[in-house]
């Protein structure tokens, strides 16, 4: 059998191939560039007020946000549709052929629907065009051409400039798809802050993963009630010993007779006082220890541990524990 050689990943010793790929690569950079800052300038103009309109339209509607494209423009859609959804906007992706054959279904009179095409010429979407204009529902396109099927049956468009394509023949959707994958973004983002969208909202939606992980909350993982270790400040050192050991956190918080947090006893507490073992506690603890929000994000309480070189939170509300987190507690849920 004819063993087949392994790829060569080193550079190329070609210099010239390399440096005609830098040059095509900032030529698609560039052009994309071009494509943004026309973007950017056409807020100024009709695309700023089509944008307000198209954000309305989104926001009022009391189904959800259907979007379609085919090719290149459908790739795009799903994932703008993915970006809705995982930011609050309920939205699906409909294929508009499948569409065509039984999908339309899919679609309510309550829902919106959020149509690309770079020409707006699309065959396959005409089913759907249709389907919008005979049962009154909205309709926003992303497209190049405001006079052209889509552009015309739209309630709102949202104009595509006419940058050139990367693609030397000008035909491979490059630069037109950056550009709508950017309108759609913007509108994602800007129903996202008018819904006040926070960080907690978002975990809703991104329970796993790196993106949940990082907006876990410290009441998340917090301990509480009755695992939380705390005395009061007459207990003496060896009780106190008992409260450690029974809540396995190697510390036990003191707090007054109203429950507020005066100080802390560790183990590092316990084995420089081990010859005072009957003494209260208020005379040995740790006064004014460090402690934590219960909303403030995961990762704090890990940056504090971490630069403490402690291994527990106390978490406060009014000054009163509420609960205990552990370093361990974090590197479980994936926090580091």
């Amino acid at each position: 059998m004819t063993k087949l050689s392994t790829v060569d990943l080193a550079a190329p010793s070609d210099a010239p191939l390399s440096v005609s790929d830098q040059m095509v690569a900032r030529r698609v950079f560039a052009l994309a560039a071009e494509g943004l800052r026309s973007l950017i300038a056409g807020l100024e103009g009709t695309l700023g007020d089509r944008l307000v309109a198209a954000v309305d339209c989104l926001e009022r509607a009391t189904g959800r946000i259907i979007v379609t494209g085919m090719g290149k423009s459908g790739h795009i859609g799903r994932k703008i549709a993915a970006t809705l959804a995982s930011t609050g906007a309920p939205a699906f992706f409909v294929h508009p052929g499948e569409a065509s054959h039984g999908d339309l279904g899919m679609i309510t009179r309550d829902d919106v629907v959020l149509a690309l095409s770079n020409s707006g010429e699309t065959h396959e979407l005409l089913d759907i065009l249709a389907y919008t204009r005979r049962f009154q529902i909205p309709l926003v396109a992303i497209t190049r051409q405001d006079a052209s099927t889509l552009g015309e049956s739209a309630d709102v468009v949202l104009p595509l400039p006419n940058t050139a394509e990367a693609c030397p023949n000008g035909l491979a959707p490059t630069t037109s798809t950056t550009l709508a994958l950017a309108l759609g973004d913007a509108l994602a983002v800007a129903l996202l802050e008018r819904r006040n969208f926070s960080a907690h909202d978002f975990k809703t939606f991104h329970p796993g993963g790196a993106l949940g992980r990082k907006v876990q909350r410290v009441a998340d993982l917090m301990h509480s009630g009755e695992a939380v270790p705390l005395v009061g400040p007459d207990t003496s050192l060896r009780a106190a010993i008992l409260e450690m050991t029974s809540k396995r956190f190697g510390c036990t918080g003191v707090i007054d007779a109203e429950g507020r947090l005066l100080g802390i006893v560790t183990d590092g507490d316990l084995r420089r006082h081990i010859d005072n073992i009957d003494r209260p506690v208020a005379d040995l603890m740790t006064r004014n220890p460090v402690t934590i929000r219960p909303q403030a994000l995961a990762a704090e309480a890990v940056a504090i541990l971490n630069g403490k070189a402690i291994t527990s939170l106390f978490v406060l509300e009014n000054q009163k524990p509420v609960g205990l987190i552990h370093i361990h507690d974090c590197l479980r849920a994936g926090v580091h």
